[in-house]
Order: structure tokens, then sequence, then C-alpha cells
């Protein structure tokens, strides 16, 4: 065992000097034979580790993924182990067998139509090729469900297992290969026929698109079938389709052969320690004093009544547009506003309560303010009527919006 420890600790500190190697400006041809000789066989996990380990130790996130390309090459003609047969992957509806139906189509748009398109392009067929290439980017840039369900699905499952080097790794290079994408199809749009295309962009885009399928069939999803459980996987698979899917839809439902642990735990009223305390919701849970600081720091006021018209809570912001005092709490909605003004409430309610609405909206003016006045109808999943919300918000601030402010703008 201390033999098998000990090999493994060399292995993984010969693969942290490769890769700062390579850091330090040696080519991947310098480093590859090296690999080769000490390196036999390197598992996911190993990776894994690796790049954790240079995190851990100080290299930024974004030296490492200004290498991912590089050592993806290197690992190229080295792993000798990291595609072993998945069984998982072989039934259809299973998600890693789902990505791998979208990385085959997207192999195909690269190989079949954007390559062609793009060595016709070179050779003078601007017409015909540049309107095909406009029509295989448009078609590539679905290629953003794909990575939309790996990084929102699968990183946090791998995250909750203490695997978080490798997600931000390819997560940055998944954004920088959608904002590739992205340029190509302005430029494409906006080029008339006569004017140049970004042909070393669009090819360098679709080369870094297949070397992004290389690292995950042969390094992320090897690792993650060596991870994950069936019940982890079932519930990937089932929220997929909030989602989306490139080029094609799931062969099947896949469901787990075992039985659901998490489902029959939930059954069973069996919480997790973590969970004690907490309010349960369709997706996640929260303390009260979560709950509460949450909704009060909303720009909103939120104020509730229930099915039988009586006010059971409303917000506190620090800035709210109706004064409310807590003794409206357990009376009647009707006897909360004037009486000139009843009617009007009681034909809100009554039409939200009897389903001919579901919301009902009003705008007014209160000096500098634009208060936006929006009453919902909260229903249960039978559609059955469990009360009123109203929703308020002061929205003069969001008229006078202009342009874009992104999330990373210094200003």
């Amino acid at each position: 065992m201390s033999e098998i420890i000990n090999n493994r600790e060399y292995r993984q500190k010969v693969l942290k000097e490769l890769i700062r190697e390579l850091h330090d400006g040696k080519s991947v041809e310098e480093i590859k034979p090296r690999f080769e000789e000490l390196i036999k066989g390197i598992s996911p996990a190993e990776i894994s580790e690796m790049e954790q380990a240079l995190i851990m130790e100080g290299m930024p996130v974004e030296e490492i993924q200004r290498l991912c390309d590089v050592h993806a090459a290197v690992f190229k003609g080295s792993i000798e182990e990291i595609h072993r047969p998945q069984k998982p992957e072989e039934v259809p509806g299973h998600p890693i067998h789902t990505f791998k139906l979208e990385n085959a189509e997207i192999r195909k748009l690269v190989d079949n139509e954007i390559r062609p398109q793009l060595e016709l392009y070179k050779n003078g067929d601007t017409a015909e090729s540049l309107k095909k290439l406009r029509e295989a980017f448009q078609k590539l840039w679905e290629i953003d469900k794909h990575y939309s369900r790996k990084e929102n699905l699968l990183f946090p499952y791998l995250e909750k297992y203490g695997i978080t080097a490798p997600p931000k790794v390819m997560w940055g290079v998944d954004d920088e290969i959608r904002a590739d994408i992205k340029e190509i199809n302005n430029k494409l749009s906006a080029n008339a026929q006569n004017q140049n295309i970004p042909l070393e962009k669009a090819e360098e885009a679709v080369n870094r698109v297949i070397e992004m399928i290389f690292k995950e069939e042969n390094i992320l999803f090897p690792m993650a079938l060596e991870t994950l459980t069936e019940d982890e996987w079932a519930e990937i698979a089932r929220t997929s389709d909030e989602i989306g899917y490139c080029m094609i839809m799931p062969e099947a439902e896949w469901k787990p052969a075992r039985v659901d642990v998490v489902e029959k735990s939930q059954k069973e009223g069996v919480k997790s320690q973590e969970n004690r305390g907490c309010v349960e919701f369709d997706a996640g849970c929260l303390t009260t004093e979560e709950i509460n600081a949450m909704l009060n720091t909303l720009p909103i006021d939120i104020t509730f009544v229930d099915k039988n018209d009586t006010v059971k809570y409303f917000t506190q912001g620090k800035e709210r547009i109706f004064a409310r005092p807590k003794t409206i709490i357990g009376r009647k909605v009707q006897n909360c506003h004037p009486p000139a003004s009843v009617h009007i409430v009681e034909k809100i309610i009554e039409d939200l309560k009897t389903g001919r609405k579901d919301h009902e909206d009003f705008w007014i003016k209160m000096g500098e303010k634009y208060a936006y006045i929006r009453y919902f109808a909260i229903r249960n999943e039978k559609g059955e009527y469990l009360g009123t919300i109203e929703v308020t918000q002061d929205i003069a601030p969001i008229q006078k919006i202009t342009g874009e402010k992104r999330l990373l703008s210094d200003a």
C-alpha cells in the first residue's frame, strides 16, 4: 500500500513539474517525451488532484486555464486508462450518453459543414460559403446549452466532492469559446459578400470546440462517472430539460437501477443534519432568519393575503412605498382600504380567486416615484387558490437605465 501511495505522490509531483515547465515556456514537444517516459497511465482523479494542488499552492486559475489546451494536447498521446468503457454511457437517457450524442453532432457540424466551407471561402467561393458559414455558426451557438448543463448541473456535484479545480478551469475555457462564437456570429451577420470574415478566429474557435470535446470525454466524464452516485445522475437527468439540449433530444428517459435513496429518505421524513431547522422548498432550504432577511432586502414591497382575505404577512424593507403598520396583520384586506376603494379591492381579489385572472397590474405617479403595483393569484400544484400577493416597486430608477453594464464593468 505504501508503495502505491508513494508512486501516486511521485506521479503527482511529476505532473505538477511538467505543467510548471509548460508554464515557464517549454513547448509541448519538449515535454512530451519525458511525460511518456515517466507517466504510465493516469486516471481522471489524478488530473483533478494535480490541478487542485496547483491552485492550492497559489497558481491562479487563469494561469491553469491558459495552459489547459496545452496539457490536454500532452495527455492525448499518453493517457492509457482514461477512456475505459463505462456502462452508464451506453444507456440512452443517461446524462453522459446525452452529452456524448451532442458531442457527436458538434463534431459532424464542424467537420462536415464549417471546415469545408472555410476552405471554400479561402478559395474564392465567397457568396455561397459565407451564407452556409453563417447558418453553421448560428447552429453551433446551441453549444451554449451543452456547456450550461455541464456547468450548472454536473459541476455542482463534483464540487460537493471537493473537485473544484477542473470545473473552474473548464468553465473559464467554455466562456472563452462562447465569446469567440458570438464574435464570429456577429461579424458573419454584419459582413457583406465582398468583405473578409475572421478566418483565423473561426478556425481557432472550432479547434477549441473539438479540444473541449476531448477534455470532456477523456477527463471530465470518466472522473464524474467515478464520483457521482446514481441518485445524483438521476437528478441531473431530471433537471436537464430546464436548460435544454444541443442539436439533439435524449433518446429515452434514464432511471437508476436501484432505489433512489435521496427520494426514499425524504419520504420517510429523514433530514440531513445541515437541513434541520430549515424551511424546505422545491429547490433548497432556508432558515427563517435567512428568509426574513432576504425578503426584507428585496427592492420591492410584498404583502400576502390568504384565501380567507386575511392579511398574513408583509415585508419591511428600508424604503417602503406604502406605509403598513403591523396592526394590519390578521385584519381583513377589505378593512385596510378606504370605503371608496373597497369595491376595487374586492373585484381584484374575486377575479384572482375565481381564476378569471392570474394577475392585475396598476401604475401611478407619486411625486418622484413611479409605483408599479401588481397583484398575483397564488395557487398550489393542484391549482387551488391559496391567496394573493401584492408586489409594489418604484420603477422610476429602472426607466432611467440606458446602455449596458456588464458584471465586470468598472463603473
